[in-house]
């Protein structure tokens, strides 16, 4: 039997496992959402902004490990997924998007809501595709979930002409895909892996630091055996949070600009970097010059464009961390007989001695502090809970007081650090986990840039609960020009910044609030209570800011810490121009 290429798309979709489709209607796209309306095996979720739709598809992707899909129109609805696009690619995130395109006879005439959307997304794609034929679209659906799940996961676009959509064939869908130019390497070369066995063995400061590929790969458990056996330190990037427990003793916490005094200075002394599955991001290194200048590099990534990339590497192992790390702990546990207990001793004391003098901490007062909101969040659900962010300094705070104890539970726009992403991103994380603990860590700059997504959390019953660190700043920003722009605040104070309590009301959702420290705990209890999404504004000190911080062209040494005769602020500043 026939089917039309909308047809074709749906049942596709259904072979592939997919259970939620996000996006927005338009006018190409007519047919594929009337196919959607005449069966019960896809559902989709409709966002209130295409922008929107691609950071809930991001979030169920990071939360399920599966690849989240968006489906929007042409023109302008495919050109608002851009930003969303940008975002997964950055970080790795597998995700098919499928964008409505005019009919192929207009395509290049400046029809009505026509868009290069291929040629425009082709930086921010890992590989995308335009289907001028239906009788190619089901084996090119194959090819674009395979690539996206496979190797170094990320981004595929599938732009499908109108008339695309409404023309038939036979329906075939292809059990194995073989693309001749693309052939990512899971299995490490062993004689690389004994390489790294030795280096361990030998080294007397080592560090493991471990990024978003241990996450992507599976790799949590294998990651701590190796750690627990050998006695190495585990540090992790921003995106590795939740790949090795946040509250274990062999944990260092996150290192890089925003990263703990302790996991900075055992890296800038260490002796070994064991790097897994992260890509030396400039936030991370510092001044690349004066990054771990005692320390021999091995370097384990899937993709071999990632290494030697930024800095020098000793020892290159290009495979799945899962699969090299397996491979690893066998070599450990076959090849050398150490006693890493003693051997590692005097450096495991000189960390803890980092972790006494600098630990992370903060002065709490009168005025709420944003540290204190997140431990508040930390203590209240012991780890148990999926954590979200916007970006700035409250996606800081949580990295550094939340203690993530298992994967998946971080999500948070690394790499491009897109505001706007953490809300979307949560109700996305919550449709795939319905009865999980969701939250997102926001600011109040951050959260009015989707802050529409409300509508389409209330509309399916999704209980997130958005913890807003209200300053009436861009924060971070702030912090930056108070630093190293003589206080001079332009254009960071944000006059008009609504009543939260009151647009979450408006939406349908709950609305709480907490000026003082002792309603913090109380406001977060009420707002767990609840079924139904809510916005706690948590009223916060204006002055405050992330410590520590490498400014930018320094090493990661070379730390600003909180000055000793910086008070926390008696009283809430007004907001002024």
């Amino acid at each position: 039997m026939k089917l039309s290429g909308a047809e074709i798309l749906i049942e596709c979709l259904r072979k592939e496992g997919v259970k939620h489709v996000f996006g927005y209607p338009g006018g190409v796209v007519l047919n594929i959402f009337d196919v959607i309306y005449g069966q019960k095996d896809v559902e989709l979720i409709l966002t209130r902004h295409e922008q929107g739709a691609t950071h809930a598809a991001d979030g169920y992707a990071r939360a399920t490990g599966k690849p989240g899909v968006v489906l929007v129109t042409s023109g302008p609805g495919a050109t608002n997924i851009v930003t969303g696009l940008a975002t997964a690619y950055m970080d790795s995130i597998p995700m098919v998007a499928i964008t409505g395109q005019v009919p192929t006879s207009l395509i290049g005439n400046d029809a009505f809501q026509e868009a290069d959307i291929v040629g425009i997304t082709r930086p921010c794609t890992k590989y995308n595709f335009l289907v001028k034929d239906v009788a190619d679209l089901a084996k090119t659906i194959k090819e674009a979930f395979f690539i996206a799940t496979t190797g170094r996961p990320g981004p595929v676009l599938i732009d499908i002409p109108k008339d695309v959509t409404v023309s038939k064939t036979e329906f075939h869908y292809p059990a194995t895909v073989d693309i001749r130019s693309y052939k990512p390497t899971v299995k490490g070369h062993m004689y690389q892996i004994k390489q790294a066995a030795a280096a361990i063995a030998k080294a007397k400061r080592p560090v493991i630091v471990a990024g978003g590929g241990v996450i992507t790969s599976g790799a949590a458990d294998e990651l701590k055996e190796l750690a627990e056996a050998t006695k190495v330190p585990v540090t992790l990037t921003m995106m590795g949070l939740g790949g090795f427990p946040g509250n274990h003793k062999l944990c260092l916490g996150m290192l890089g600009m925003h990263g703990t005094y302790y996991a900075n200075m055992a890296v800038h002394n260490a002796d070994l970097l064991v790097a897994i599955g992260m890509r030396f991001d400039d936030r991370v290194t510092g001044k690349v010059e004066g990054f771990a200048p005692h320390a021999k590099i091995v370097h384990i990534d899937i993709d071999p464009t990632s290494i030697r990339k930024n800095v020098r590497v000793d020892v290159p192992i290009v495979g799945d961390v899962k699969n090299v790390l397996k491979d690893l702990n066998k070599v450990i546990k076959e090849e050398t007989q150490e006693s890493w207990g003693a051997i590692r001793k005097a450096w495991l004391s000189q960390v803890e001695d980092w972790k006494a003098e600098h630990p992370m901490a903060y002065e709490q007062d009168d005025v709420i502090k944003p540290q204190f909101v997140v431990e508040k969040i930390w203590e209240i659900t012991k780890g148990d809970a999926i954590i979200a962010t916007e970006v700035g300094q409250n996606q800081m705070w949580a990295a550094q007081f939340f203690k993530f104890i298992k994967p998946r539970t971080w999500i948070s726009s690394g790499g491009l650090g897109t505001m706007g992403y953490g809300f979307p991103a949560a109700i996305g994380a919550q449709l795939a986990y319905p009865d999980r603990l969701v939250f997102d860590v926001a600011g109040d700059g951050s959260i009015q840039m989707n802050i529409q997504e409300l509508a389409t959390a209330v509309l399916n019953n999704l209980p997130v609960k958005v913890a807003i660190l209200n300053n009436c700043y861009l924060g971070m920003v702030r912090q930056w020009q108070e630093l190293f722009f003589d206080k001079r605040y332009s254009s960071t104070c944000l006059v008009g910044t609504p009543d939260f309590v009151k647009v979450a009301e408006a939406y349908g959702a709950v609305g709480l609030r907490a000026s003082k420290p002792s309603e913090v705990e109380p406001v977060i209890r009420e707002a767990i209570k609840v079924r139904k999404p809510v916005f706690m504004d948590f009223v916060c000190d204006q002055t405050e800011k992330v410590y520590p911080m490498v400014p930018a062209g320094a090493a990661i040494n070379e730390m600003l810490l909180r000055p000793k005769d910086e008070k926390p602020a008696k009283k809430r500043l007004k907001a002024v121009k």
